[in-house]
């Protein structure tokens, strides 16, 4: 069977179409699947379980469907939408899983980021990703009114596309480094994320070996997905990186 993998939806009120892209494949697709996996930015923002969204409940109704059809679906929280809480899981029958999370995909060992903290480079949004996940400023963020909240997240959805257009695009890709150190420390020589927005396959020559890291595209104009398929043969999985 195959085991999907995507990111960066950025599912938001304003693409409608997107949205309706998404929950035509979790019906389609991936109910046929042996598991999605969902690595993060899933919307476009998330300020709190605690808020009515119309495209939120869309996502929720087609996961929980997905789990009935007893396709597990596992969620790693992304830049945009890490604050989404236990709340919403329970709701979308999603299950949380750190971030990085090591899994084991047909026997073989596959690192899972969303990819944000390879990208150590970008010194301004480590700074911010460090305060942002700290347990208090996360408290004080969400005991504030939500429209304090909503407020808060157009303003830097501003700031961050700002920011993106001002800088060198290597500064917002991944450090070489950073990946050799994390396929290093989990001891793997697969590794999937998403975050920058540029789908590839990249080979790297790690140790005597050839380890592979395959970043998934983003759904602001259409569907990317990961296919990881087992063909009955322990020496041969296929991955199969594509737009829908």
């Amino acid at each position: 069977m195959t085991t999907l993998f995507i990111s960066d939806l950025h599912l938001d009120a304003s693409r409608p179409h997107i949205t309706r892209l998404f929950v035509e494949f979790v019906h389609r697709e991936a109910t046929q699947a042996k598991a999605l996996y969902i690595l993060g930015d899933l919307f476009e923002a998330w300020i709190g379980d605690d808020t009515e969204d119309e495209t939120a409940d869309q996502v929720a109704d087609a996961l929980a469907a997905l789990h009935v059809q007893g396709v597990p679906c596992f969620f790693i929280h992304g830049n945009r939408d890490f604050l989404l809480g236990d709340a919403y899981a329970r709701r979308a029958r999603m299950t949380l899983l750190p971030d990085p999370s090591v899994v084991d995909i047909e026997g073989q060992r596959v690192l899972l980021m969303h990819g944000d903290t390879l990208c150590i480079d970008d010194a301004p949004y480590q700074a911010f990703r460090q305060q942002a996940h700290a347990p208090e400023w996360q408290r004080a963020f969400l005991a504030r009114p939500i429209e304090e909240r909503q407020a808060f997240a157009a303003q830097a959805r501003a700031e961050s596309q700002r920011y993106t257009r001002s800088v060198d695009d290597a500064i917002t890709d991944v450090n070489e480094g950073a990946v050799r150190s994390a396929l290093d420390e989990h001891g793997v020589l697969q590794l999937i994320h998403g975050h920058t927005h540029r789908p590839a396959v990249h080979r790297i020559d790690f140790e005597n070996k050839v380890a592979e890291r395959i970043v998934l595209g983003d759904w602001y104009h259409q569907g990317s997905v990961l296919r990881w398929q087992f063909d009955g043969d322990a020496s041969s999985v296929l991955n199969d990186l594509q737009s829908i």
